[in-house]
């Protein structure tokens, strides 16, 4: 099995980072910990590190421009062969510049069952509200601090007497369970068919007249009461092969798309000698765009001109 490469950065005590490494020593893990990374040479959670044989880095942000601080943390990730980032009480506001070059590849765990308190101070604000439950959250980062999308929470009862310290210390042990099986899942969703299917779902319905019915045991997706423009496969013919079916406009376009590309292109059973092409979906990569595309190219072959028409229209807006 090849394994995730995670670059977690931390500022204090690296409990969390410490749940992530830990998980990653259980031989089905399908992440490790290549670099941890701090702006506080004094951060606790880089000696642990450090001891457990990881590779670490250390930047003060003191007298450095936050831009300059970010640029210099993601060169370092870079380095480091890391294919996603975790943040782990990094007490830092990330650039939307660094943001955006993590893009989908960043998740944050925050003390709170978000929406509700993002920010600071979260285990006071849910006691002053006379909070039932409060807990914590694994989101995906994006340039709005703490409002990314949920991939996973845990909910902890509040107890009578219960002080901020005393809610943050239950919490925090449901943030070491949360961090590491959402993040588990996370980095093997592009392997996974039912992920695989929704993001096929998502975009075919999104084009007009559009149903989803099988065939043949697998999904298909048609126009309504009528033709099939895209099939979705797994593991059909025992191949192990995850892909979307779609049309081309014929046996020579086919041979080049597989000439220039034969590990994303093959020519499928049955399908395939009428023209149609499978486009692999579990390589761990897949261009959603691109996938789009095709399926927007493949739904224009069997629609009729008024419905392109009035596609044709939605794309001028």
């Amino acid at each position: 099995m090849t394994r995730a490469k995670i670059a977690v950065l931390i500022s204090g005590s690296g409990t969390n980072m410490a749940a992530l490494l830990y998980a990653a020593r259980a031989q089905d893990c399908p992440f490790e910990v290549v670099l941890v990374a701090s702006n506080n040479p004094d951060a606790a959670g880089l000696k642990l590190a450090g001891a457990e044989g990881l590779a670490t880095f250390v930047l003060p942000h003191k007298g450095m421009a936050r831009e300059d601080h970010d640029l210099a943390m993601d060169a370092a990730i870079r380095s480091s062969g890391a294919e996603f980032v975790a943040l782990a009480g990094y007490m830092r506001i990330l650039t939307p510049r660094f943001v955006s070059r993590w893009e989908g590849h960043l998740l944050n765990i925050h003390p709170s069952l978000l929406p509700k308190y993002p920010g600071l101070h979260t285990h006071e604000r849910a006691l002053k509200a006379g909070d039932k439950q409060a807990g914590c959250t694994v989101h995906l980062v994006t340039a709005d601090l703490d409002l990314g999308p949920v991939l996973g929470q845990t909910a902890v009862a509040v107890l009578p007497g219960d002080t901020p310290e005393t809610l943050a210390a239950r919490v925090l042990i449901a943030e070491h369970q949360l961090y590491s099986r959402v993040l588990a899942a996370f980095v093997t969703r592009e392997r996974n068919p039912d992920w695989l299917l929704d993001q096929i779902r998502v975009r075919a319905l999104a084009l007009p007249e559009v149903e989803e019915r099988t065939s043949h045991g697998s999904p298909g997706f048609s126009l309504i009461g009528g033709k099939f423009f895209a099939y979705f496969k797994n593991n059909v013919h025992n191949d192990g092969i995850i892909a979307l079916l779609v049309k081309t406009s014929g046996a020579e376009e086919q041979a080049m798309l597989i000439d220039q590309d034969s590990d994303l292109y093959y020519r499928p059973p049955f399908l395939g000698p009428s023209g149609w092409i499978g486009i692999r979906l579990d390589l761990g990569d897949t261009d959603w765009s691109h996938t789009g595309d095709w399926l927007a190219r493949s739904w224009r072959a069997v629609a009729p001109k008024k419905l392109t028409r009035l596609l044709d229209v939605a794309d001028e807006f």
